[in-house]
C-alpha cells in the first residue's frame, strides 16, 4: 500500500513542472490535501493549472494561493471550473489589475460555498468582468488604462457580499458602484470597501430574506395584542462583519431585532421574527432578575438554557401554535460531534440541554441530561411556572455535575450551537458593578456618517431614495433632509409689501368672495339643532300616539358647503434668486417674498389649510428644509416675520425637498391636496454631473405624489423652463416671463387651480 501511494506522488510531482522552491515545498501537503476532494484525473487538471500559474510571470505567491483553495473548489462545482479559474486568472495577470490575481484566488474559497453550479460561476466571473470594464480609466492622450480603484478592495469584500447577496443581488451592487463612482477613486474604494453609507444601504435592498422594515407593523400588531408590550422595535444591521453577530435583545424600554430574517428550516421570514418576538415576551412576562456577578461566565450559560427552555414552555402552553416554530428552530449539534478535538464542549452541552428541555421526543443520549430533565419537567408541571430563581439553583447544580476539564480551554465548540430565535438575556441577567452592564447597545449600520450641517437646531434627519433614470431603480436613503424652523426678521416688511399692493388686494378680495362657500347644507335628524324639524317631529308624535318608540332626532342644524383643500407652498431658495430684475431693480428673492406674502393672505381669507416652507441644497448630504408655517399655525406676525428674513442660498435639489414637503402634506385631512413649487430654474446640486439626473428624480417624485393623491403644479420664473418643465410636471406649470408680475401672477394661480 505504501509503494502505491509513493509512485502516485512520484507521478503527480513528475506532472508538476512549477521550480519555485516555496511551491515545490508545499506540494506534499497540497496535494494530500487535494487526493481528499480531488479523482486522479481532477488532480492533473489542477496540477496543470498550477503549472499554467507558475508560467504568467507573477511570482510564486498566486500558485499557493491557488494550491490551498482549489480543492474544494474543484470538489463542489467540478473539474471544468479549474480551467475557467486558471483562464480568468491570466486574465488579470495581463491586465492593469494584476495586483488582484491573489485576492480573487484567495475570495474563491468563500465565493464558491453559495455558488451552486459551473453557469453561476460563469455568471459571477462576468460580473467581475463588467465592473473593471466600466471602472478603468482610460489616460487621456493614451491607449493604456489605469487599474480600476475598487477591485482589490471588492474582491476582499467578497466574502462579506457573497454571504449576504445572491449572484444577482451581487450583480446589482457591482453594477451600482461601478455606475456611480466611476469619477471617484477614492468613493468607489469606500463603496466596495463596505464603509460608505451608499454601501450598506444597496446591500439592505438587495438581499434576500424578509426585511423588519417590511413587518414592523404587523410585528407591532402581534407584540401589543398578544403580549400587551407597548415597547418599541428598533433594527440592528446583521449585513457586516462585527466581533460577534449581534443577538436580539430585551431593555427595560425597547426590543431590538435583526434587520433581516432569511427563511431557515421552512420558517419562512416573518415567523422567525414572531417566534423570535414570542421568545422575548415570554421572558418580560415570567423572568426575573439575576445578579450576574454571583456566577461565572460558563454557569450563566447554562442557568440561561434553563431560563429560556423554562419560559419558551410556558410560551408553548399559552400559545400551543408556538410548538411548531421553536422546535424547527431549535438547532442541536448531532451526539459525539466534538469527540477527540481539543477544544470546550460547554456550548455544545447547553445546547443539547435545552433541545431535552424544549423538546420531550428528543432523546439526549446522556444519563446526566435526562435527570435533569426530569426535575425539570417536575418544576413546571401542570400550571406550575417554576421562576427564574430555581432554574438558577438547577442550573447551577447541573454545571457542578456536568464540569469538564476541557471548559477552561480557550478554544470553544461552537458549531451549531446557537439558537437562533434567542436572545442575549440581558433582560434577567444584571451586573452590581458599574459600567460593567451587558447593555451594548448595537450601532445603526444605515446611519448616514456624511454629515455636513450643524443640526444642533434641527431636527434628526431623514434620508430619501433618489431615482437613478440610467438603471430605472432607487438610490436607497441617498440623500439627507435637515429641517428646522426659519429665522425670523422684521414683520413690518410684509406689511409695507401689502401696502403696496393694496389695488391688487382689492382686486384678489372680490376673486375670494367669489370662491368663498356660499351654499349652505341642512343636517337633519338630529337630537339637538338650531331649529325643529316639522316632518320628523310629527311623524314621532304620531308614533307616541300608537304606543310606539318615538325618534328623537327631531331638530336640524345648518353648515356651511365648505372647501377641503390642504395647499403646501414649497419655495426655493437657491443662489439664483439673488439676480437682480433689470425691470424694478429687485431680486428675484423681494419678487418671491412679495408673491408669497399676497399668496398667503389670499389662502389665509379662503380659509384653507396651508403651510410654507423654503428649501436648498449643497450635494445630497444636505438639503436644507425650512418652516416658514406649519399646518396648525395662524398666519400672523409670526410667518411674516420669517417670510421677512428669507434668504438665497446653494442649489436645487427639487425631488428631495418635494418627497419631505409631501411627508408633512400626505398627514393632512382633506379632499385636494396641493403641493405648489415656486422655483426660478430647474433641479440641480454641485455632486449631480448629469445634468438630467435630477430632472428625471424630480418627475419620478410628482409621478409618486400622484399614487399618494398629491397634485403638484410649478410656477417657474425660468424663461427657458420650456425645455424641462414640462417633462417634469407634464402640464401642470405655469411660466411667468415677466417676473415682475410675480406677486399678482402667483395668487391668481392658486386661485384657478382651487376653483
Amino acid at each position: 500500500m505504501g509503494s502505491e501511494t509513493s509512485n502516485n506522488l512520484e507521478k503527480y510531482r513528475q506532472r508538476f513542472k512549477c521550480k519555485f522552491p516555496d511551491a515545490l515545498e508545499a506540494f506534499k501537503p497540497c496535494l494530500e490535501n487535494a487526493q481528499k476532494h480531488l479523482s486522479d484525473i481532477a488532480i492533473f487538471a489542477y496540477l496543470d493549472g498550477a503549472n499554467f500559474l507558475c508560467s504568467i510571470g507573477q511570482g510564486v505567491e498566486p500558485v499557493l494561493e491557488y494550491m490551498k483553495v482549489i480543492p474544494e473548489v474543484a470538489e463542489h462545482l467540478g473539474t471544468d471550473s479549474i480551467k475557467s479559474i486558471t483562464d480568468y486568472g491570466y486574465k488579470l495577470a495581463r491586465s492593469p489589475n494584476k495586483k488582484a490575481l491573489i485576492p480573487f484566488l484567495k475570495s474563491l474559497k468563500t465565493v464558491c460555498r453559495r455558488i451552486k453550479n459551473r453557469e453561476e460561476l460563469h455568471e459571477y466571473l462576468v460580473a467581475l468582468d463588467e465592473f473593471v470594464e466600466k471602472t478603468q480609466i482610460v489616460i487621456h492622450g493614451h491607449n493604456s488604462l489605469y487599474e480600476s480603484s475598487g477591485m482589490i478592495p471588492l474582491l476582499n469584500a467578497m466574502p462579506q457580499l457573497i454571504s449576504k447577496l445572491s449572484i444577482k443581488g451581487l450583480r446589482s451592487f457591482i453594477d451600482y458602484g461601478a455606475r456611480n463612482y466611476v469619477e471617484s477613486p477614492d468613493q468607489q474604494i469606500d463603496y466596495f470597501s463596505l464603509k460608505s453609507h451608499d454601501a450598506k444601504s444597496i446591500i439592505n435592498r438587495e438581499r434576500e430574506g424578509t426585511s423588519f422594515k417590511s413587518v414592523e407593523h404587523k410585528l407591532n400588531m402581534t407584540k401589543e395584542c398578544l403580549w400587551s408590550c407597548d415597547y418599541p422595535m428598533t433594527a440592528f444591521s446583521t449585513s457586516f462583519d462585527q466581533i460577534r453577530i449581534p443577538l436580539p435583545y430585551l431593555e427595560e424600554d425597547l426590543i431590538a431585532v435583526p434587520d433581516v430574517y432569511e427563511e431557515l428550516n421552512g420558517i419562512s421570514g416573518i415567523n422567525r421574527y414572531r417566534t423570535m418576538l414570542a421568545h422575548l415576551m415570554a421572558h418580560r412576562k415570567w423572568s426575573t432578575k439575576l445578579m450576574a456577578d454571583n456566577y461565572a461566565p460558563q454557569m450563566q450559560l447554562i442557568i440561561s438554557a434553563f431560563e429560556d427552555a423554562r419560559v419558551d414552555r410556558l410560551a408553548m402552553r399559552l400559545y400551543p401554535g408556538l410548538r411548531k416554530y421553536f422546535l424547527a428552530l431549535h438547532t442541536y449539534p448531532e451526539k459525539g460531534a466534538c469527540d477527540g478535538l481539543h477544544v470546550s464542549t460547554i456550548r455544545y452541552r447547553a445546547t443539547r440541554l435545552s433541545r431535552a428541555l424544549v423538546d420531550e421526543e428528543f432523546n439526549p443520549e446522556n444519563q446526566l441530561i435526562s435527570q435533569f430533565r426530569d426535575e425539570f419537567n417536575l418544576l413546571i408541571k401542570g400550571d406550575k411556572e417554576s421562576s427564574t430563581a430555581e432554574m438558577s439553583k438547577l442550573g447551577t447544580k447541573f454545571f457542578i455535575q456536568s464540569r469538564q476539564d476541557s471548559d477552561s480551554l480557550p478554544e470553544i465548540y461552537f458549531d451549531n450551537t446557537e439558537v437562533s430565535y434567542r436572545d442575549d438575556n440581558r433582560y434577567f441577567w444584571f451586573h452590581y458593578e458599574e459600567y460593567d452592564e451587558a447593555d451594548e447597545i448595537v450601532p445603526n449600520e444605515y446611519q448616514n456618517e456624511e454629515r455636513i450641517v450643524d443640526a444642533a437646531d434641527s431636527l434628526p434627519p431623514r434620508y430619501y431614495d433618489e431615482w437613478d433614470y440610467i438603471s430605472q431603480s432607487y438610490r436607497p436613503d441617498w440623500t439627507t433632509v435637515y429641517e428646522r424652523l426659519h429665522p425670523s426678521g422684521d414683520a413690518t416688511k410684509i406689511d409695507r409689501l401689502m401696502k403696496k399692493h393694496d389695488e391688487l388686494a382689492k382686486r384678489l378680495k372680490r376673486m375670494i368672495e367669489m370662491l368663498k362657500p356660499q351654499n349652505k347644507k341642512r343636517i337633519r335628524f338630529q337630537e339637538e339643532g338650531s331649529e325643529l324639524d316639522l316632518d320628523s317631529a310629527l311623524r314621532s308624535l304620531i308614533d307616541l300616539k300608537n304606543g310606539l318608540v318615538p325618534d328623537l332626532r327631531i331638530n336640524y342644524s345648518n353648515t356651511t358647503d365648505s372647501r377641503s383643500i390642504a395647499v403646501m407652498l414649497l419655495v426655493d431658495s437657491s443662489e439664483s434668486l439673488n439676480q437682480v430684475n433689470a425691470d424694478t431693480g429687485q431680486t428675484l428673492l423681494e419678487l418671491s417674498q412679495e408673491a408669497l406674502a399676497i399668496t398667503a393672505w389670499t389662502i389665509d381669507k379662503l380659509g384653507d389649510k396651508f403651510a410654507i416652507a423654503g428649501f436648498n441644497s449643497n450635494t445630497r448630504s444636505e438639503v436644507r428644509y425650512q418652516h416658514i408655517k406649519g399646518f396648525s399655525e395662524k398666519y400672523g406676525e409670526t410667518v411674516k416675520a420669517r417670510i421677512a428674513k428669507m434668504h438665497a442660498s446653494y442649489s436645487t435639489r427639487m425631488g428631495s425637498a418635494m418627497r419631505h414637503a409631501a411627508h408633512y402634506l400626505g398627514a393632512q385631512q382633506a379632499e385636494k391636496k396641493l403641493l405648489l413649487v415656486l422655483t426660478d430654474g430647474e433641479p440641480a446640486d454641485i455632486d449631480a454631473k448629469d445634468p438630467q439626473a435630477l430632472i428625471k428624480d424630480t418627475k419620478k417624485c410628482v409621478e409618486e405624489l400622484k399614487n399618494q393623491g398629491i397634485y403638484s403644479y410649478c410656477i417657474s420664473l425660468d424663461k427657458n423652463a420650456d425645455e424641462y418643465v414640462a417633462d417634469i410636471f407634464n402640464t401642470n406649470y405655469t411660466i411667468i416671463d415677466h417676473v415682475d408680475k410675480l406677486p399678482e401672477q402667483l395668487p391668481k394661480v392658486f386661485l384657478q387651480l382651487t376653483r
